[in-house]
């Protein structure tokens, strides 16, 4: 647990072009599922499987953010948002992954894009945040290498349709969950528990991602900057083998994708601790090169830390990693490394509360890559909050722990950036409340409330703070958010 630190007598302050926005994902808010062409994903497969998600939730819906395009762009300009990081739906551009765009589809992302612009809000495009076309993991998915030709192809569409407009393209939103939790735990679409199958599917996720850059980068017309997103696991060590412990998951959760993207090779040692369960013939000669394309900048993604130690063996194994447990395990060729349970305080998700560790994070990331730009593209906590009213009528939701997380982690990055990293933004996860994976609809993210019944929009103390922050540029104090919302910041 990170100890308390006083708060500066000034307000810390980020420069003019720092970017600080919010992040969503198409599949959490967008709805609209089978709405204008739009194919079936393995999300949508996935959560209407009884007994896969809490409740047997789906994204059918969501925040329906499909049909109130402009509303949200009004609520994120009311933000003073400066950037918003948004996904696309792969299978609402091209509904079985393959073959011509669908315009309709098209047009829903470039309306987006026009309307960011037409606020003053710099477009963040993400290509991919887990919603792969059923019909190509029917082949097989990410396990199949055509998927990532297949990725290429779905990248030069939308970079010939927008590639004017979008400052910033992300090509894959933390391939470790695609992977791993994907086929290898079970906890994710498309739910498989091999590990085999997850270490495949690391390598296509990371070749999809090198030749989606070279086609975007011949497409696009405006210089954009192009990056990829990774959850970085920030580890701590426990009992005897602790450093042994450590190298394993780093090797597995960090590694596997740092290694090949920034330095054009994998890790010797993941070869070596996944013998026994793959021979890495998936990897062709020519694919790291493919891989190894220079980034503009890198995402981080950070909301925990995780401590591990070796297993003795005896006692009960503990699987405290953050994810669902739905039976398989999502770090293959390590089973005698255990996940141990941390001190609070904690998430409603179970997740330490760190800031802390998001310094750690991004000065380790400046030692190791030094010339490498990073941006944060995803921090945020999830509260059980609660609507109230006010004397006027209007709705309010008080979110103090929110509050205080981002203001701790939004000052970590600050210690980082004075440091010397080169952090260019920051996005808070998330803009709004939406579909949270295999957790439905029972974790609130968002820095905005919805209302799955009404779809009434209502901004959080939370939001305030953050809008503050945006509109200034200088972290503001704990206080500013609580009924700091005008009763117009309702969006019925």
């Amino acid at each position: 647990m990170s100890t308390a630190r006083q708060e500066p007598a000034q307000p810390l302050s980020f420069p003019a072009h720092f970017l600080l926005g919010s992040a969503t994902a198409a599949y959490q808010i967008e709805g609209a599922a089978t709405a204008d062409g739009r194919g079936p994903s393995i999300w949508d497969t996935f959560s209407h499987t009884p007994g896969k998600t809490w409740n047997g939730d789906t994204g059918d819906i969501a925040a329906d953010h499909y049909h109130r395009l402009e509303d949200d762009l009004d609520l994120m300009a009311s933000l003073g948002l400066r950037a918003y990081r948004f996904s696309l739906s792969w299978p609402r551009v091209q509904p079985t992954g393959r073959g011509p765009a669908n315009p309709k589809g098209l047009d829903f992302y470039s309306r987006l894009v026009d309307g960011l612009l037409a606020r003053g809000i710099v477009p963040v495009a993400t290509l991919y945040h887990w919603d792969l076309p059923q019909a190509l993991e029917d082949e097989g998915g990410w396990t199949n290498r055509a998927t990532a030709h297949a990725f290429a192809d779905y990248a030069r569409i939308v970079g010939e349709a927008l590639g004017d407009r979008v400052a910033i393209w992300t090509t894959l939103n933390e391939p470790w969950c695609s992977a791993y939790l994907g086929y290898g735990s079970g906890a994710h679409a498309p739910g498989h528990t091999d590990g085999a199958a997850a270490l495949a599917a690391v390598h296509h996720l990371n070749l999809a991602h090198g030749l989606a850059v070279q086609q975007l980068r011949a497409v696009t017309t405006n210089d954009p900057q192009y990056s990829i997103t990774l959850n970085f696991h920030v580890l701590r060590g426990e009992g005897p083998g602790a450093e042994e412990a450590v190298r394993r998951i780093d090797a597995l959760a960090n590694r596997a994708f740092t290694e090949p993207l920034l330095r054009g090779h994998y890790p010797q040692d993941l070869i070596e601790d996944t013998a026994d369960v793959t021979d890495w013939a998936f990897v062709q000669d020519g694919d790291l090169a493919q891989i190894h394309q220079p980034l503009d900048l890198l995402g981080v993604n950070y909301y925990a830390t995780t401590t591990v130690r070796l297993w003795d063996g005896a006692t009960a194994r503990q699987n405290n990693d953050g994810h669902k447990d739905m039976g398989g395990s999502p770090w293959p060729g390590s089973p005698q490394v255990e996940f141990v349970a941390q001190d609070g305080p904690h998430t409603a998700m179970g997740w330490n509360i760190d800031p802390d560790g998001l310094e750690e994070l991004l000065l380790d990331l400046h030692t190791r890559f030094p010339d490498q730009p990073l941006v944060i593209t995803e921090n945020g906590a999830a509260f059980d909050d609660h609507l109230s009213v006010r004397p006027d009528g209007s709705y309010a939701v008080h979110d103090p722990e929110r509050v205080d997380y981002l203001h701790r982690h939004i000052t970590a990055a600050h210690r980082a950036l004075t440091a010397g990293v080169d952090l260019r933004g920051y996005f808070v996860w998330s803009l709004m409340d939406n579909f949270e994976w295999g957790y439905g609809y029972s974790k609130r993210f968002g820095i905005v409330h919805i209302d799955y019944e009404t779809q009434r929009r209502t901004l959080k103390d939370s939001g305030a703070w953050f809008r503050q922050l945006a509109v200034t540029g200088a972290v503001p104090p704990l206080t500013s958010g609580r009924d700091a919302v005008p009763s117009a910041m309702t969006v019925r």
